[in-house]
């Protein structure tokens, strides 16, 4: 989503991209819908020749809140208003693809299952077809409505609400997205709390059964906000525990389930921008140590790989392996992966773009004992 003069110049190109590519007819093919960001485009002859959907591949459920979170903060560290403006219309389908297609049972999730003989099983970050498993290792059938896309919707309207009332001046759009977001909210906690487990359900499966895997999907609700304060303390416990805190970084998935799989794409592995967005998601709560420890384990973690963190690497614990272990096919240089840091100073400076001003409250990690930044 950080792409740079794409469709456009300066720092809103890619979102630029993303709004003219924006789906406007169903295409069952592509997993398309009125409103949806794209997943994914490929060159080559197989989508060129229709043979694959990838030419321009709807199937991400995450992508289309995703994109009104990345709008709104874009204007909160730029002013660009005016970009905002423009992409209005867009923003407004996003938004209704949220309250329609996105939701096709109308239960109040976005929860996703594919239309294309040649689509994704599981339309989330995590997109392998095992991604989504319960704890004794059974795989959850869609539609699945996975925890941290509930997340970034409530995060979304929220945004948006936001926006509609200081870009778009429409009041009674940010009224009706707010009351979404407090009901999203309330329903949320009740329907994916685990009470026996002491943590959210990675997702509903097809028959609205919580899917019990203790996995990493359940620190981006710190980020996203949906988590009541009094939860929030479980789940730090919890994802800073030894089972998922590899000490390199948070395992996608605790290595007590029966999934778990040290090198398993989604399933017991650490991917940096992972464990950049829980690091973000403890300091919104007030955890600024655990948040610390976090952030620095990625730049102890980056070592091995030469300071170029790759997009995933293995799930083993630090005190058995003394160094990250590679992934095999990894990526490197990837885009999540090159981001990582740049969140991780962000949570440890306390950085945050506020009426029009940046604010501070830099909390450091022990081993740092100096971090400046400057604007050459």
């Amino acid at each position: 989503y950080m792409a740079r003069g794409v469709g456009g110049g300066g720092g809103g190109g890619g979102l630029e991209a993303l709004s003219e590519l924006q789906a406007t007819d169903r295409d069952d093919f592509r997993d398309a819908d009125p409103g949806k960001i794209l997943h994914e485009a490929r060159q080559g002859w197989l989508a060129t020749l229709g043979e694959t959907p990838h030419s321009a591949y709807y199937g991400s459920h995450d992508a289309t809140p995703l994109f009104l979170i990345l709008l709104d903060e874009y204007e909160r560290w730029t002013g660009d208003r005016e970009l905002v403006r423009r992409l209005e219309p867009a923003a407004r389908a996003a938004i209704a693809w949220i309250d329609g297609p996105g939701d096709p049972d109308g239960d109040g999730y976005l929860e996703y299952q594919t239309r294309s003989p040649k689509g994704l099983r599981n339309q989330g970050w995590k997109d392998s077809w095992n991604a989504i498993l319960y704890a004794d290792g059974r795989l959850a059938e869609p539609p699945i409505a996975t925890c941290e896309i509930q997340g970034y919707a409530y995060d979304a309207r929220i945004r948006a609400a936001r926006l509609a009332r200081v870009c778009w001046g429409d009041d009674a759009l940010a009224e009706r997205l707010e009351r979404d977001a407090a009901a999203l909210y309330e329903r949320f906690d009740r329907d994916f709390w685990l009470d026996e487990r002491g943590h959210y359900a990675l997702a509903l499966d097809r028959d609205k059964r919580p899917v019990d895997a203790l996995t990493s999907n359940v620190g981006h609700l710190l980020w996203s906000g949906i988590v009541p304060p009094e939860r929030a303390r479980a789940l730090r416990d919890r994802l800073m525990a030894a089972d998922m805190f590899s000490g390199w970084g948070i395992r996608t998935m605790s290595s007590r389930d029966a999934g778990y799989n040290p090198i398993e794409y989604h399933d017991g592995t650490v991917w940096p921008h992972d464990t950049a967005i829980i690091a973000e998601g403890l300091r919104r709560y007030g955890f600024r140590e655990a948040a610390g420890r976090l952030a620095w384990a990625l730049f102890e973690a980056a070592e091995a790989f030469e300071y170029r963190l790759p997009e995933v690497f293995a799930g083993f614990d630090r005190e058995a392996t003394t160094v990250a272990v590679e992934y095999p096919t990894a990526s490197r240089p990837q885009a999540w992966a090159a981001a990582a840091p740049l969140m991780a100073i962000r949570t440890i400076l306390g950085l945050d773009a506020e009426d029009g001003k940046v604010r501070s409250d830099p909390v450091l990690p022990g081993p740092i004992g100096h971090l400046e930044l400057r604007r050459e």
